[in-house]
């Protein structure tokens, strides 16, 4: 297994074609800077042939950019790769990222092309590829549904040809993690130069495996992970960056592997990306969704208060959030709501605060959303609301105040 794992980042090429998250240059300079800042090892800044506007956010990227590889991406076509390494020529650790499809199905409905005709216009594209750049990525699409020995045929061929990174897509998110683990094991037991080039995976979310599928293409020997911030991507989106990236941090002994990111500044690039597509976070996101540091239920904020270890595998500061919250509700216990009475300046008896959450759990009941002003009011009014018969109607009515 390797000892570090290169953590490549295509937020601004496969999570831009994503509908709904095309960003402007300057917005795309914004995020190369953020990711730059998190240190990742590779950012995919485009396409340069697609459109001017991706070849001139690439070049721009690939001048500004001084810590990271700058990767642009290009077909097996000799016009491709020379754009690509037109954006890319001035980068400080340019790399020409090129791509060809070798599943069956790609060949008969997409390309027209033969296995044979595949492989030999990706040793050609590699070679030219090879000339212009030290570093050259070479993908084959949809590898997950390519005849493994055909998959291996061609990576062979293409690290011969110059190729030093070749990437193992999963393209449509259709290998489950046994299954992709062991596609990767077969590249490294039978590919005899593999040893010549690191192995990429690039997995989709389709079956919301990304995550699962890239870490198990490390326990059988990936080197590099490609993936999005917030997982962002094409139809369900890629593997989720900030997943890997912890998921190999906080299980570091089990995978005995790591990344040099900057885990403090996993959240900030969440929240940046969130403000410049305005598509927000699901609540649910694992390591930087809204509630992925929050408890509401009253065992697990009696467990957080008393120790953090109980119900968080990591402190939301690793990750750049500020601290965790303890949610108010109907779930909530008496320990959670004496701590935030406490915080907000009320001290009371265990009697006291016996009574003030008698009358909290009817207004939780009532009201969906528990902020500090309802606190303050039953701060002040819930040891003699506690004792009255119509407490439920006196709490409506201060809701609809």
């Amino acid at each position: 297994m390797n000892s570090h794992i290169q953590i490549f980042d295509t937020t601004l090429r496969d999570g831009e074609q994503s509908p709904g998250f095309s960003m402007t240059h300057s917005e795309k300079m914004r995020m190369a800077e953020q990711l730059e800042q998190l240190g990742v090892d590779v950012i995919e800044a485009g396409f340069p042939i697609a459109s001017e506007g991706d070849f001139q956010a690439v070049k721009e990227i690939s001048r500004q950019i001084s810590n990271c590889q700058v990767a642009g991406l290009c077909r097996i076509k000799k016009d491709d790769i020379s754009r690509a390494w037109e954006a890319l020529e001035h980068a400080r650790f340019p790399r020409i990222h090129t791509f060809v499809a070798t599943s069956d199905i790609h060949l008969v409905h997409k390309l027209n092309m033969s296995r044979e005709q595949v492989l030999e216009a990706a040793v050609e594209g590699v070679t030219y590829a090879r000339s212009l750049c030290d570093i050259v990525e070479f993908s084959a699409e949809d590898a997950s549904r390519t005849d493994p020995d055909f998959l291996c045929e061609i990576t062979r061929a293409v690290i011969q040809a110059g190729a030093t990174i070749v990437n193992i897509p999963d393209t449509v998110g259709f290998a489950v993690p046994e299954e992709f683990g062991a596609l990767i094991r077969k590249l490294k037991t039978e590919v005899p130069n593999i040893e010549q080039a690191v192995i990429s995976v690039h997995c989709h979310n389709d079956l919301g495996l990304a995550v699962a599928n890239s870490l198990a293409a490390v326990q059988n020997g990936a080197g590099q992970i490609e993936c999005t911030i917030n997982g962002i991507g094409e139809r369900a989106g890629n593997a989720s960056l900030e997943e890997i990236v912890m998921a190999l941090a906080v299980r570091k002994s089990f995978y005995n592997t790591d990344t040099k990111l900057d885990t403090t500044q996993l959240y900030p690039a969440s929240q940046l990306l969130a403000e410049i597509t305005g598509n927000h976070v699901q609540p649910n996101k694992a390591i930087v969704g809204r509630n992925a540091f929050a408890h509401e239920a009253g065992i697990h904020q009696d467990g957080v208060l008393k120790n953090p270890l109980t119900y968080e595998i990591m402190t939301p500061q690793t990750v750049g959030v500020p601290q965790n919250s303890l949610v108010l509700g109907k779930h909530s216990g008496r320990r959670a709501l004496a701590d935030r009475m406490n915080k907000l300046g009320y001290t009371f008896t265990k009697d006291e605060i016996d009574k003030v959450y008698t009358c909290f759990t009817v207004l939780a009941d009532l009201k969906k959303n528990i902020t500090d002003q309802d606190l303050t009011y039953l701060a002040e009014r819930g040891l003699e609301m506690a004792g009255e018969q119509n407490m439920s109607q006196n709490l409506q009515e201060y809701i609809n105040q």
